[in-house]
């Protein structure tokens, strides 16, 4: 190491780093120097604190021209990222940045995905790290687990069948997109795809793109490694579809879309085993 590489490491150590990353409307938004105070604003509305982090849906601006985002903050993260983040200040070690590039990723890959508006980490003195992830709220849109009982209290059978059929085939097409980048959401529930409310109302025209990926935080690619990964996606999602409206010929429909006359192998052995350790371990958290 140079003595120069070295200065520099005994800066960042003494007085910190920072990378910010920002949408315009955001800056705009925001105001004047929003990096040094974005930590500790006090963000109250839906807020939810656990372990060191916290979460809350922040407006800004008024009319028109307002922003509404859902602001992550971490305070607490394993040492070992701070060392690294230290060491090596232009990558993402916290999670609100990783989760940054990983949402712009998908956007440029054609995934819909939340539109991430800011985020940043903020590295030392002597190894600290903290960081924040901003993305802009999906308005008047749903978790799955709460779309699907919900269409099937609305919708007539007939219709709300037709519903589910294309429903299922855009969940099998976004899984098999991202399955064959090698990619792995690794948090792949009901309750991370959004769809719009009105959509409970009646039958859309279509369905592409109209389901909303969210929670990009753990997606990572596994080229070596990606039966496993593949399987505990899909045992997720299959383990989630637990919800009022969905039926065993859903999941089979499901099945065939994704697999798209594939031979199924070791991979469906796999899937019903993760899916059974799922149902095991969630009868254990009530019984507790």
């Amino acid at each position: 190491m140079t003595r120069d590489a070295l200065g520099l490491l005994w800066s960042r150590l003494r007085r910190g780093t920072r990378v910010i990353r920002r949408a315009a409307d955001f800056h705009r938004l925001a105001g004047p120097g929003w990096p040094d105070w974005i930590m500790t604003v006090e963000v109250t509305d839906r807020e939810h604190r656990k372990q060191g982090r916290r979460i809350g849906r922040w407006t800004l601006g008024a009319g028109p021209d307002r922003l509404i985002s859902y602001l992550k903050r971490h305070y607490r993260l394993p040492w070992w990222r701070g060392v690294m983040a230290t060491l090596f200040p232009g990558r993402a070690w916290s999670p609100g940045l990783e989760e940054w590039e990983h949402l712009r990723w998908a956007a440029a890959e054609g995934f819909p995905v939340p539109r991430a508006v800011a985020a940043g980490q903020y590295v030392g003195p002597w190894f600290r790290l903290q960081g924040f992830l901003a993305v802009e709220e999906l308005a008047e849109m749903l978790p799955l687990h709460e779309a699907v009982p919900l269409a099937a209290q609305r919708l007539a059978p007939a219709d709300f069948a037709r519903w589910k059929r294309g429903l299922t085939a855009e969940l099998a097409r976004l899984t098999r997109e991202l399955h064959r980048r090698q990619a792995f959401h690794k948090d792949l529930y009901f309750c991370h795809f959004y769809i719009p409310e009105e959509f409970t109302r009646t039958v859309p025209d279509g369905w592409t793109n109209r389901a909303v990926m969210i929670d990009l935080h753990r997606l990572a690619r596994h080229p070596v490694t990606a039966g496993w990964w593949r399987a505990k996606d899909l045992a997720q999602l299959l383990y989630s579809s637990e919800v009022a409206g969905v039926t065993a010929r859903d999941r089979v429909r499901f099945w065939r879309l994704y697999r798209g006359g594939r031979p199924a192998g070791l991979l469906e052995r796999l899937i019903r085993w993760k899916w059974h350790l799922y149902r095991r371990h969630h009868r254990r958290r009530r019984a507790g």
